[in-house]
């Protein structure tokens, strides 16, 4: 008899087993099984970092027939290893998601690291140098945190120089993070208890598209924005400001500005921005005292809101306007050369929708030549 034949049998006997049980064609298969749960090894990850201890520390039960095995030789630091916290996908090995896991401080980032995305935790730091490591960096998102400017190091985000969008929004700053890279094309820095812009926070950032401010304490931007000659976005809304921001870049496309406390715009102060195509103003103090006649006649502006001011009469606007929403002023006449100085056949408003509800005009106060004037108009609610 074989003699692994033999070892079965002896085995199944002290196990057990009949030899009813006993199948001579799978007897090593069932020996490497029996010795195999006999002794069953385990392992606790530890999270690593450069300057603390090895990445892995190895436990195995003990056992009274063997002599126990050496440990294994304490593995090296590896820049390119994702931390426990976090996933990084086997197929898109540039990314790692440590979203939403009530983490409460950075994990390490490795070098090959473009796609970063820490947001829905509990981070209230930033320590400095915590990015040094990921220079790659094109995508960082910290949004839905507990982060605060005091808490931040001061030049966290000095080294990432291939940086292009940046998400803190819903956190606790209090001021602009600074210096801020200049590859930078999105700032998203919404709902946070800033108050004031220095005036050189955002110097040099060409690249910038999009500046997302809203929901802060802003009372005052200067001439922030004048130096961001690719910004398309800026969105300024619920903030303090009393007045508009000194000098609009020539690149700018849309401009938020609602839920202020803007009571007055300078002449002119569109037509240094070609390209403007949508501007909202509502929820301010704007007085037809405080505008000039041609403060929105800028032939780009095709969307227009200054709905719940303090307006009294209708502003002029431009024949190439195509959206206009005046709803909640204090508007009580219907002024026909707001939108047409000569009214013919060949000279017409492209408005499509006009806004005059909640206003002191009545209906019958629309005069007879407004068809002709306004002939594309879609909606006209009064």
């Amino acid at each position: 008899m074989p003699w692994a034949t033999t070892l079965i049998l002896i085995l199944a006997g002290l196990c057990g087993a009949s030899l009813g049980q006993y199948n001579e064609e799978e007897d090593l298969a069932w020996l490497q099984y029996y010795l195999r749960q006999s002794r069953v090894s385990s392992y606790n990850y530890v999270p690593y970092y450069e300057e603390e201890s090895p990445a892995y520390a190895y436990s195995y039960p003990s056992a009274t027939d063997t002599e126990p095995e050496p440990e294994p030789e304490p593995q090296q630091a590896t820049p390119w290893r994702c931390p426990q916290e976090c996933d990084c996908p086997p197929n898109f090995s540039s990314a790692m998601y440590c979203d939403t896991r009530n983490l409460r401080y950075l994990p390490f980032v490795p070098s090959r690291m473009k796609y970063v995305y820490f947001q829905n935790n509990l981070i209230t730091s930033i320590q400095e140098g915590a990015f040094d490591n990921a220079t790659e960096l094109e995508w960082l998102a910290l949004h839905n945190n507990q982060i605060s400017s005091e808490k931040m190091g001061k030049r966290v985000f000095g080294k990432l120089q291939r940086l292009e969008r940046l998400y803190m929004n819903n956190n606790n700053l209090t001021r602009l993070p600074s210096p801020l890279p200049r590859s930078l094309r999105e700032l998203h820095l919404s709902y946070n208890q800033i108050s004031k812009v220095p005036p050189n926070a955002l110097e040099g950032l060409e690249n910038l598209t999009a500046l997302y401010l809203s929901h802060n304490f802003i009372f005052e931007l200067g001439a922030s924005l004048k130096g961001l000659k690719s910004l398309i976005l800026a969105d300024l809304s619920y903030n303090n400001l009393r007045k508009v921001p000194d000098g609009l870049p020539a690149s700018l496309e849309q401009l938020y500005l609602e839920y202020n406390y803007i009571n007055a715009i300078p002449d002119d102060y569109f037509q240094v921005s070609p390209r403007l195509l949508y501007v909202r103003m509502s929820h301010n103090s704007l007085t037809n005292q405080g505008l000039s006649s041609n403060t929105f006649n800028s032939s780009s502006i095709l969307e227009l809101d200054l709905s719940y001011n303090r307006l009294q009469k209708i502003p002029r606007v431009n024949t190439n306007l195509e959206n206009l929403y005046l709803q909640g002023n204090q508007i009580n006449e219907f002024s026909i050369s707001s939108f047409c100085s000569v009214v013919d056949v060949m000279n017409y408003s492209r408005l499509q929708v006009l806004r005059l509800d909640g206003n002191d005009i009545k209906r019958n106060a629309v005069p007879p030549d407004a068809p002709l004037c306004l002939r594309r108009a879609t909606v006209i609610e009064i």
